[in-house]
């Protein structure tokens, strides 16, 4: 109990709890936008599984392509002048696309620019996000703050879940959308008052290429085995989840699980097993974090297992709640081992080369989704899907790097000894 009191005390830290908040706030904003954004589409006159595929992979493709460069921005620009850019981006796209849903006029070129707008904003709001924490907290509570930080996200997730899907239910996915664009306008403003001197400190600094920047980074990156291979698994699984979550999901919802409510159940009871998992992963320091986690991903297969052999919706929310809790376990133990192994400096290079690599075949998977769900159908695409998850963790698996990564406590013992 006390542990836990110590780890609370944390929000008493003003910037600490600054950022939590625009976070948070950020988070519920981004909970509307999978329901309102997927049913908003698949109701347009005339919309298919491909015109879903479309708008999603218009939303994904610039956040793979600017992920670079939007680390070599956020290590070379205060980490939060960077977020709150991408706030701004975020809401201008989200705004857009609720006006384009109310008024009815929905031409796709013009709906799969406004989702390229937000593309950008995550390409700029990713690295800056994983390299501001260590400039607010000292290295002894990374994974407290991590932590913290995802349990304001996934408190923001189950509220956001469920009020959008009723948002949707009641009066259409453009309000749950313009709902999404309030809250990012929200986040700009309360990250505007976040100061931080090494940050600022690191921006006047004399700078080398951007080239020289990503070759730096890249050797950071490329020299850790752990990381490479892990971030090579989530390149396969992300494309997987991307599928099935963006496409192949709501569909099943929409046929057979009673549509927008069911498939914001399902996300909801992701949520709540993420929320679930944040607060374990509080107090849960493994010694092999990263065996711990890879072991963990193969969970996420679970829901996609219970859609594609048509479970009952109760059993598919369950199993999207235990995918919930290997998510959020995995992320923090992901998240507080790079901030501690990567020097501070070139974070957020590195960072962007985890998500280019994590999401580089993302835009597949949602742009192939819709056709495959038309020649097979969505059940056994799901299926396929689960897979895939689970076959890429256990090659991830044979990796010595993964397998023998060690927290610093477990590897100073291992020295001592």
């Amino acid at each position: 109990m006390n542990s836990y009191r110590r780890d609370l005390a944390m929000l008493a830290d003003h910037r600490f709890a600054l950022l939590l908040t625009a976070r948070t706030v950020s988070v519920l904003g981004t909970a509307f936008a999978p329901v309102a954004l997927a049913f908003g589409v698949l109701g347009m006159p005339g919309a298919t599984a491909t015109t879903l595929s479309v708008v999603l992979t218009a939303e994904a493709l610039p956040t793979v392509l600017f992920m670079l460069v939007g680390g070599v921005v956020a290590d070379r620009l205060p980490r939060q002048r960077v977020m709150m850019a991408g706030e701004i981006l975020n809401a201008v796209a989200f705004f857009g696309l609720s006006a384009m849903l109310l008024t009815g006029w929905t031409p796709l070129p013009v709906m799969a620019t406004a989702a390229a707008i937000s593309g950008v904003a995550m390409a700029a709001m990713y690295p800056a996000l994983t390299g501001i924490i260590p400039d607010v907290v000292p290295a002894d509570r990374l994974q407290t703050a991590n932590a913290l930080l995802g349990l304001g996200a996934n408190i923001s997730r189950v509220a956001g879940l469920v009020l959008s899907g009723a948002t949707v239910v009641l009066v259409g996915g453009g309000w749950a959308l313009a709902i999404s664009g309030a809250m990012f306008t929200a986040a700009a403003v309360l990250l505007a008052a976040l100061r931080l001197t090494p940050a600022e400190a690191r921006s006047a600094q004399a700078t080398p290429s951007v080239l020289a920047e990503l070759r730096e980074g890249w050797r950071e990156f490329a020299s850790r085995q752990w990381l490479w291979v892990v971030v090579a698994q989530f390149s396969v699984l992300v494309m997987a989840v991307q599928a099935a979550h963006g496409v192949l999901g709501p569909l099943v919802a929409k046929e057979s699980l009673g549509g927008a409510a069911a498939w914001s159940a399902i996300l909801a009871g992701e949520a709540v097993g993420m929320l679930g998992g944040v607060v374990f992963a509080l107090r849960f320091r493994p010694r092999r974090p990263i065996l711990v986690g890879t072991i963990l991903t193969m969970f996420a297969a679970l829901p996609y297992l219970l859609l594609g052999v048509g479970a009952p919706l109760w059993a598919v929310v369950l199993g999207a709640v235990t995918m919930g809790v290997s998510f959020d376990v995995f992320g923090v133990l992901w998240s507080t081992t790079m901030q501690r192994e990567i020097p501070a400096e070139a974070l957020s290079r590195v960072s962007s080369y985890d998500a280019l690599g994590s999401l580089m075949f993302g835009p597949i998977g949602l742009l192939v989704a819709g056709p495959v769900a038309i020649l097979i159908g969505p059940r056994p695409a799901l299926l396929a899907c689960a897979a895939l998850v689970v076959l890429v963790a256990l090659a991830a698996l044979l990796s010595p790097g993964v397998r023998r990564m060690r927290a610093p406590e477990a590897a100073e013992e291992a020295l001592a000894h």
